[in-house]
């Protein structure tokens, strides 16, 4: 039997086995899943619905998505991320992840590095890999509230770099790069003509007066960027699987010659789903922000009883946070989530899942309902006490 040597050397997903490993028990308290449990809202499955019934979505669309689609989403970029954009310069993907994909892969040659602030999420470092490339790992500042470290991003920059990879609000520590650090680093990609990959799927989840910036609102770095997003997060879709991009015309064309590859299109149902999200009422946004912003100091609450245990950055943004495991058994973060696990049946994310710097960490969602946070949280307690 052949394997590639690029995929066997890939390790197996820590998120993934905690997921394998999570099903085998009953009862469990998860806050692993970074997985909306409020369900699709209902005109969005009601438009999908009568798409089916007119006969709408039994073939493809074109491969960029459909025309109808990317009026949309010119609109909302030009409402929500200060972006100017036409349809040309818009690609529908399958989810923001096959976006991220096609992204990287129209970038980098074998060989080439991509600068990725870390804790990450690991499918960006695990995509750069996969294309062959090295991921150059810088990391965040973590007593700073995991800033981005623009001196130490500036030291690693070779003839050999090619693009730099981020997403804000950040998976797993729910950091958002302010403006001033985004312009820095728009300053260093055009200085080293850099391509920066953004992702954004939890640009609508941002608290405590903290605002989402899109880096390719600044004019002069546009054509260096390709900026995913996903409907995913923002209008709890994630078994829909439907996400977008933009670039500019030139670099656009050169990620569809890899997403027709991957995808040929994205689900043309999914994308009649996108359409009622986009149309319909943004009620269901300011709802999800609401519970999550009351889920997120909910959490804190419970973090603040075992601060003997755990130290954590309180989230700006997204559903997740990353707490700092203080306790010895914390030095290998999947053990530690394992042993969590089967003692008190909690499910958590190890850190390590992130790149090295989130060794000692774990990663908790947040966007479940608060009756879970507690069940989970009344049990960690009973798990310290061992």
């Amino acid at each position: 039997m052949n394997i590639s040597n690029r995929v066997n050397q890939l390790k197996k997903s820590a998120i993934h086995e905690m997921t394998r490993l999570s099903k085998q028990y009953d009862d469990v308290a998860f806050l692993s899943w970074a997985k909306p449990t409020t369900g699709t809202p209902k005109h969005i499955n009601d438009a999908v619905i009568n798409a089916i019934k007119k006969g709408l979505t039994g073939g493809y669309s074109q491969s960029e998505g459909l025309p109808e689609l990317r009026e949309e989403i010119v609109k909302k970029l030009k409402r929500d991320n200060n972006i100017e954009a036409n349809t040309s310069q818009i690609i529908v993907t399958i989810g923001a992840i096959e976006g991220l994909a096609a992204s990287v892969m129209a970038t980098i040659d074998p060989g080439d590095e991509v600068i990725l602030p870390t804790p990450t999420y690991s499918t960006h470092i695990t995509q750069v890999r996969l294309a062959s490339g090295i991921p150059v790992l810088i990391p965040l500042i973590e007593e700073n509230n995991f800033a981005l470290d623009i001196e130490a991003i500036k030291k690693v920059i070779t003839p050999k770099t090619k693009a730099i990879m981020y997403c804000s609000p950040s998976n797993p520590t729910g950091t958002v790069f302010p403006e001033k650090d985004l312009r820095k680093l728009a300053k260093i990609a055009l200085e080293n003509n850099l391509t920066i990959i953004t992702d954004e799927a939890y640009e609508y989840f941002v608290f405590d007066d903290k605002k989402h910036f899109s880096i390719a609102s600044i004019p002069e770095i546009r054509k260096n960027v390709i900026t995913n997003y996903t409907f995913t997060k923002t209008y709890a879709m994630t078994g829909w699987r439907i996400g977008y991009l933009h670039a500019d015309e030139e670099i656009l064309a050169q990620v569809k010659k890899a997403h027709i590859p991957f995808a040929i299109c994205a689900p043309v149902a999914s994308q009649y789903a996108a359409i009622a999200a986009l149309k319909g009422s943004q009620d269901c946004v300011v709802e999800f922000k609401h519970h999550y912003l009351k889920a997120r100091n909910l959490m804190c609450e419970r973090l603040d009883k075992l601060n003997s245990v755990f130290q954590y950055v309180k989230p700006d943004g997204s559903y997740l946070m990353f707490p700092k495991i203080l306790s010895k058994n914390g030095e290998d973060s999947f053990a530690f989530s394992k042993d969590l696990l089967e003692k008190v049946k909690v499910s958590t994310t190890p850190g390590i899942a992130f790149g090295p710097t989130g060794e000692k960490h774990i990663r908790l969602s947040f966007c479940v309902p608060e009756e879970m946070i507690n069940k989970a949280f009344d049990r960690m307690e009973v798990y310290f006490r061992f």
